[in-house]
């Protein structure tokens, strides 16, 4: 198929974008990479009547550290945040996670405030964002700027928090913290695919923060107590999830999945979850 006809609009910085927002609303969709948006309107599962494209937004294309974040404007492509060779000390969750979203090509293209905004539950920026504790920022031309934690700002299956009026203007990633160890790893029919079950934890003296990409209708956070406890917690963390089958797997494998690879990626201190 291909997309309904729109507008196209190719906005030079922010404020452009939100003006475009603020006249159209909820017929317009902010184009980047475009690499979840072009399925969609292919599909005609979305048929704004304005594309408004931030590509050439330079005052959203920027990388920096500030009050001990890593701050991420939304012009941002994932690759540039991958090629960051201080990532993996600034934010090790996030750098072992990039090299499992998509393939080259799509990183390419992609965004990470893209990936957010689209809110795919097996997508592993929002599972490293949320888990970390990070904040979306959102903003309107109404000039209102709200930072919005990350476990709030995720509704539902591709359902956020975010107003027909706002844009997703930057997230934020705290920096590591000392004595974490910060663990990811996932599940996928093809290396690339869509995450039948993703894993991302934050161990600290006694508990784990492990996040769960996959299986609910958003990413799930919860603190599980390390030691005897764990197998019990993990096992109930699983049963939570409300996870469906489909055609990709069966509800029972993935909650074998959280249970079995949620323990060794906690218990195992040798292993190198980076690729």
């Amino acid at each position: 198929m291909k997309p309904a006809v729109f507008d196209y609009v190719r906005a030079a910085n922010k404020r452009e974008v939100l003006q475009q927002l603020t006249e159209h609303g909820e017929q317009a969709r902010i184009i980047a990479g475009g690499q979840s948006l072009m399925a969609v309107l292919n599909m005609r599962l979305a048929q704004p009547k304005v594309l408004i494209d931030i590509s050439q937004a330079s005052d959203l294309h920027y990388l920096k550290v500030e009050n001990n974040c890593l701050k991420v404007g939304a012009a941002v492509r994932q690759v540039e945040l991958l090629d960051r060779t201080s990532l993996v000390d600034e934010v090790p969750l996030l750098a072992q996670a990039m090299p499992w979203i998509g393939h080259f090509q799509t990183r390419n293209r992609g965004t990470v405030c893209g990936s957010v905004a689209h809110a795919d539950p097996s997508a592993e920026i929002p599972l490293c964002l949320v888990t970390l504790g990070g904040t979306v920022v959102l903003e309107s031309l109404k000039g209102k700027r709200r930072e919005v934690p990350a476990a709030e700002f995720f509704q539902g299956v591709l359902t956020t928090e975010k107003r027909p009026d706002e844009m997703v203007v930057e997230v934020q990633f705290p920096l590591r913290e000392a004595d974490v160890i910060y663990r990811f790893y996932e599940v996928a029919m093809r290396h690339g695919d869509f995450a039948l079950v993703a894993l991302a934890a934050c161990i600290r003296q006694g508990e784990v923060d492990l996040g769960v990409g996959g299986v609910a209708d958003r990413p799930t956070l919860r603190r599980l107590p390390l030691g005897a406890e764990l197998k019990d917690s993990l096992n109930t963390l699983a049963w939570s999830l409300g996870a469906q089958d489909d055609v990709h797997a069966s509800a029972p494998y993935r909650r074998q999945l959280v249970r079995e690879l949620g323990q060794q990626l906690i218990e195992d201190n040798d292993h190198a979850r980076a690729s």
